[in-house]
């Protein structure tokens, strides 16, 4: 019995599994479904008998209504078909029926800004040339390949040619007619006008007639021929002319979004020198080059695939990447990334990723496919444009008809009135207010270093009522550092060296953070002897033949003297929520050091700039006992904190936050934090541009550890979510309110 699998998103629960196969099992031709909890898996088997009333989209639909995602296993195979002129959602839903009657068609999704459909189809049921051909006899050029981007000036477009000509015949018509010359001249430049500014909308509005779908297009030529039936020649050019203008604004409008796309992809570099065994240099295109090659990069050339250095010294621009403004020192050890541009050093780059993978890769992808993650304006978008065209078709014929056959009005004055009705329906307005406005927020993100993921999390992100931000390596750099030296019976220089030499046998991130200071200060470290390590205590060596100790606890202090200042200095320390460290020679205290993780630059002012933008509560969560949680919040103005939580109890607060506020932004390093991050409404991981768990995971990601992108990203939201509403309203208004005020105004009429 054949069978297929299906991969499942968002099942978690045994009732969601139960209700799955209950609504599975009664669709036609399914014999047996089975959904495993485990593997987010379903597999249907469908009998040989009643494999024709077998229908997997159909299928796919019912499961994606009861709000699981779904998708085949890959089954059949995968390819990408790129379509010339897809610039309306008309467009698309002829593509979706023309696809949807295909057999072997297993899933299919057209993205309108990408101008591409991609499809699952099951080989030997259907060819690639199949659906190309499929597509094409829906009016529009099909292609296995994408067309090279079209660039110069805007006379070479053929659509733009023949829209500014039928504008100049129209003129010229209605200068014959002013000037009262023969009237064949003015109605054959009207004629003229028609048939050269219909040639795009005629030709798509004939294959809805083929398909048996009537489209917008289809409209706009009934409306055009009925002019043109009536005698009515001016009116049928200047209409052919309007709509003709509107098809290349929007077609304008989606081309500077498409523009602002292949500007990211752009950015990848198509090749690099490698170095190959034996130290031969070769030239690679980047889809040639393997993990673990060494890639060489010259000043002022881009880096061309992720890896990491392994010689030279440079300054890298990181800004296409992760939106840094300065560019960043880069030597032996530090992580590049594809697409950023080499200074002025020499670098040898050792490759860890292939080009499918890189972080650029993986940020155009997914502004890309940003358009397909809907929000509920654009589903609102869909669902109407699926019923608005029909609607508007009937509408028409209603006006023309129910006057005349019903209540004895003349004919003619009502069929121009059903015209009127067809002309201010031929609009794809509404379905581009919503991706127009989302890809280019998208793109503008990016462009920033904000990695977003489609227009539903630009919606949700606009809703945001709390900001929830982890401690270590969020509100903080993560990596602790020396706050404070205080010399007791020692100078400070010396006391630092004391305990940096020491330190330099330990392996204790505390003891690198003070040997780190010493460098950084330019102070010599002294050689020791005799180092020995004494657990729950600390460590302790001989230098210049003294034998000295560093302690990170109150162990030795409670039998050490301290003195009245030691110990004010040590209670101030502890009130600031830092760590301390103890300094001394045989049994005399030399010196404190106080050790914290270093609180951002921008998090007190990203904090600040969240309040300003009307965010009711900002609460940090850190896995740090009270004092150092107390001592971050009250430094960077956080309205509240919680601590001493593991990352169970992070999701808790943050459905507790929900439950309280409403819509909950999580911020996070995208790693230990991936649990609250999932459970927010909205995941903004920091630094992703090294971490893929963090592109992953979140819903935003932040690819440099710059805080101050957050609230510049909730107020590109609210932006783009009043764009969309006002897209969406003007649409709604212009079309609708039209139809309303002509009916209205002919039923006057009546009385």
């Amino acid at each position: 019995m054949p069978e297929i699998t299906f991969i499942l998103a968002g099942l978690d629960c045994v009732d969601c599994a139960n209700q799955i196969e209950a609504v599975v099992k009664k669709l036609p031709g399914v014999e047996k479904v089975s959904v495993s909890l485990a593997s987010g898996q379903m597999a249907v088997q469908s009998p040989a008998e009643l494999h024709e009333q077998f229908n997997v989209e159909r299928l796919m639909r019912e499961v994606r209504n009861l709000g699981y995602s779904i998708r085949p296993l890959e089954a059949g195979k995968r390819i990408t078909v790129f379509v010339e002129g897809l610039d309306c959602s008309d467009e698309v839903e002829s593509i979706d029926k023309k696809l949807h009657g295909l057999r072997g068609i297993l899933e299919h999704k057209a993205n309108l800004v990408q101008q591409a459909v991609e499809i699952v189809y099951e080989p030997g049921a259907v060819e690639p040339q199949d659906i190309v051909r499929a597509i094409a006899e829906t009016g529009l050029k099909a292609s296995m390949e994408r067309p090279k981007q079209k660039l110069g000036a805007w006379w070479k477009e053929r659509k733009n040619v023949l829209l500014l000509v039928c504008g100049i015949l129209i003129l010229a018509g209605f200068v014959f007619s002013w000037a009262g010359a023969a009237e064949v001249l003015s109605i054959g430049s009207f004629v003229a006008a028609v048939l050269v500014g219909g040639y795009y909308p005629a030709r798509m509005g004939l294959a809805g007639v083929r398909t048996l779908r009537v489209n917008i297009y289809t409209l706009n030529m009934v409306a055009v021929v009925g002019a043109m039936v009536i005698r009515l020649w001016e009116e049928a050019a200047v209409l052919i002319f309007v709509y003709s203008l509107g098809s290349v604004l929007e077609s304008y409008a989606v081309g500077r979004v498409r523009g602002s796309l292949q500007g990211l992809m752009g950015m990848a570099p198509q090749g690099a020198t490698v170095k190959r065994h034996g130290g031969e240099e070769i030239y690679l295109p980047v889809s040639e080059i393997k993990i673990g090659d060494v890639a060489i990069v010259k000043p002022g050339e881009k880096v061309p695939i992720d890896g990491v250095v392994v010689a030279g010294f440079s300054t890298v621009d990181q800004s296409p990447v992760t939106g840094e403004s300065i560019p960043v020192p880069r030597g032996q050890g530090d992580d590049v990334f594809a697409g950023t541009i080499n200074q002025k050093g020499y670098l040898e780059v050792r490759v860890n990723k292939l080009h499918t993978d890189t972080t650029l890769a993986k940020i155009i992808t997914y502004v890309e496919k940003a358009e397909l993650k809907k929000s509920s304006y654009q589903r609102f978008a869909d669902r109407f444009g699926q019923i608005y065209t029909p609607s508007a078709f009937g509408l028409a014929v209603l006006t023309a008809t129910i006057a005349p056959l019903f209540f004895g009005q003349p004919f003619a004055p009502w069929f121009y009135r059903a015209l009127v009705v067809l002309a201010v329906s031929c609009s794809c307005g509404l379905a581009l207010s919503v991706p127009v406005a989302t890809v280019s927020a998208v793109s503008n993100a990016a462009r920033k270093g904000i990695l977003v993921k489609g227009g539903a999390s630009l919606e949700a992100a606009s809703r945001a009522r709390a900001v929830v931000f982890d401690k270590t390596g969020t509100l903080t750099i993560g990596k602790p550092a020396v706050t404070d030296v205080v010399p007791l019976k020692m100078e400070e220089e010396r006391l630092l060296a004391t305990a940096a030499a020491i330190e330099t046998r330990s392996e204790h991130v505390l003891g690198e953070a003070i040997t780190r200071k010493t460098r950084e200060e330019g102070i010599q470290i002294p050689h020791i002897q005799e180092f020995e390590s004494m657990p729950g205590v600390g460590v302790r060596a001989r230098v210049n033949g003294q034998l000295c100790w560093v302690s990170s606890g109150r162990a030795l202090s409670e039998t050490m003297v301290l003195g009245e200042r030691g110990k004010l200095e040590m209670a101030r320390l502890e009130r600031e929520g830092k760590t301390i460290v103890i300094i001394g020679c045989d049994n005399e205290v030399l010196g404190l050091v106080g050790i914290a993780d270093r609180v951002r630059p921008e998090s007190a002012s990203t904090v600040k700039a969240l309040k300003a933008l009307g965010i009711r509560k900002t609460v940090m969560l850190t896995g740090d006992d009270f004092g150092i949680a107390r001592a971050i919040a009250a430094e960077v103005g956080v309205d509240d904190y919680r601590a001493r939580l593991l990352p169970d109890d992070k999701v808790t607060e943050v459905k507790k936050l929900r439950d309280e506020l409403g819509s909950v932004v999580m911020v996070g390093d995208g790693v230990n934090d991936a649990p609250a991050l999932a459970e927010a409404d909205v995941g903004i991981a920091m630094g992703a541009a090294g971490t893929d768990v963090a592109i992953e995971t979140a819903d935003l990601a932040l690819m440099s550890d710059n805080l101050a992108r957050i609230p510049e990203i909730l107020s590109l939201s609210r932006r783009t979510v009043a764009n969309i509403k006002q897209n969406v309203l003007a649409s709604l208004l212009i079309n609708e309110g039209s139809m309303l005020i002509v009916i209205a105004n002919g039923l006057r009429l009546l009385k």
